[in-house]
């Protein structure tokens, strides 16, 4: 039997996860199951459940527990059925349900989501070879940039939709997110401009808010407050940071991981630095200065399930080699590309990898590719995170296109990406486009 959670078990996770994260909409869900609201709150989650792209190990145990319509209490619905869906008895498991599926406005719902199913998603993006032109085609026009930095990327996509979108009337929201605290005397070349920032403040038909000193894998904070919108049309992240997510800890021991550090980033302490903690970095005779948190290893897998309950549509710019290699493993179904404590290396690589390494790296430069037609997408993604979205597995995907290199003609980019064509000594990036299922 596969290690890996089954859909069912995941749904159950995550319905879990998702009520006790939001507990002022717990308490507000107490209301949708009263008697005289009951009838209405079953029919609305029938629909829903109808309407949504589920497993069908999910799917059709809602539908046969929702589809009653003689039912005009809790005690009306099966309740087995309801406890081995959500691993709550009937009352909290239809309040979880009722949070799951969006019966209970979030604190983000003063922004609009998109309601598109990923079907018409991936049949739009397979005509474009521009991802972000989903803008133009699908409302809203909404993009969460994650590990924002500079803003670089930002003030390219407001520059590049900007025009069209006003000549339509509509609306860009643009929500940016970096851990770097813009007070920080670290990482200054990570720092927005105030420059850049008033310009995007001020640009005519932009929602526009950066949120800075931020984790992006703990948001509650800017939730709770309904900074952020329920889920984006995009969420978009450049140059994933290396090592954060260089490195799977599900497959990489902890003393491995720090053996690895250690051999390929130097020997590494914490030290206090103009009043500030931060994370010093031998690396042969120069001592460097990080944030304290540079070595902290979240992995490839958080990621990617943090951008599958974000968007409706994933972009990931300006990979370099190391990180998009652990994507990869994470992405693909079969368990050889995910060997047990073996970092890779440009040795070993070739190896694991085999045939599907030949294919990617005779990819040419600008040229793209259907991860699939390489080999099978994995069916579900193990994962610590706990910020589900109603609309699906986290870090499932339907779709994955993978292009090479750091730029393309006419798509916004970071000023990382712009970089990698002066930097003569690294392999080319890569740029991946998801469409979650």
């Amino acid at each position: 039997m596969s290690a890996e959670p089954s859909s069912l078990a995941e749904f159950r996770r995550l319905v879990s996860g998702r009520a006790r994260q939001f507990s002022t909409q717990w308490e507000a869900s107490r209301q949708l199951i009263e008697r005289q609201e009951f009838a209405t709150t079953v029919s609305r989650l029938l629909q829903l459940v109808q309407q949504r792209d589920l497993p069908a190990t999910v799917k059709e145990p809602l539908l046969k527990v929702f589809d009653q319509p003689q039912a005009q209490r809790v005690q009306d619905l099966d309740g087995e059925g309801l406890k081995a869906l959500t691993g709550f008895p009937s009352a909290k498991a239809l309040r979880a349900l009722c949070i799951f599926f969006d019966l209970v406005a979030t604190p983000g719902s003063q922004w609009a989501t998109p309601n598109i199913a990923s079907e018409e998603v991936e049949q739009l993006i397979r005509l474009r070879a521009n991802p972000f032109d989903l803008l133009q085609v699908v409302e809203p026009a909404s993009v969460l940039d994650l590990g924002a930095g500079d803003l670089s990327f930002a003030a390219e996509l407001v520059e590049h939709y900007g025009p069209e979108l006003r000549r339509q009337r509509r609306q860009l929201l643009l929500h940016c997110i970096d851990r770097l605290d813009p007070g920080s005397k670290l990482g200054s070349l990570l720092h927005p401009s105030q420059d850049r920032l008033r310009t995007l403040q001020q640009t005519d038909g932009v929602s526009f808010a950066f949120y800075g000193n931020e984790d992006m894998f703990d948001l509650r904070p800017l939730e709770e407050r309904g900074l952020l919108a329920t889920r984006y049309t995009i969420a978009t992240c450049w140059a994933p940071a290396t090592p954060t997510f260089a490195y799977d800890p599900g497959r990489l021991a902890r003393p491995i991981i720090e053996e690895e550090l250690r051999r390929t980033m130097g020997h590494s302490r914490h030290v206090r630095y103009q009043g500030e903690r931060a994370l010093e970095v031998l690396h042969g005779d120069r001592a460097l200065l990080f944030p304290p948190w540079k070595f902290d290893i979240v992995g490839p897998r958080a990621l990617l399930t943090l951008l599958a309950t974000r968007g409706l549509l994933c972009v990931l710019g300006a990979v370099d080699n190391q990180v998009f290699w652990e994507l990869m493993a994470q992405l693909l179904e079969d368990p050889r590309y995910r060997p047990r404590d073996r970092p890779f290396t440009a040795t070993n690589i070739p190896e694991i990898f085999g045939d599907l390494y030949v294919a990617l790296a005779r990819l040419p430069i600008g040229d793209s590719i259907d991860l699939a037609e390489l080999g099978t997408l994995r069916h579900a993604l193990p994962t610590e995170q706990s910020a589900p979205s109603p609309n699906q597995t986290p870090g499932t995907f339907r779709y994955v296109r993978i292009s090479r290199g750091a730029t393309f003609p006419g798509i916004p980019a970071s000023n990382t990406a712009r970089q990698f064509s002066a930097m003569v000594e690294e392999v080319a990036p890569w740029f991946l486009t998801l469409i979650p299922a």
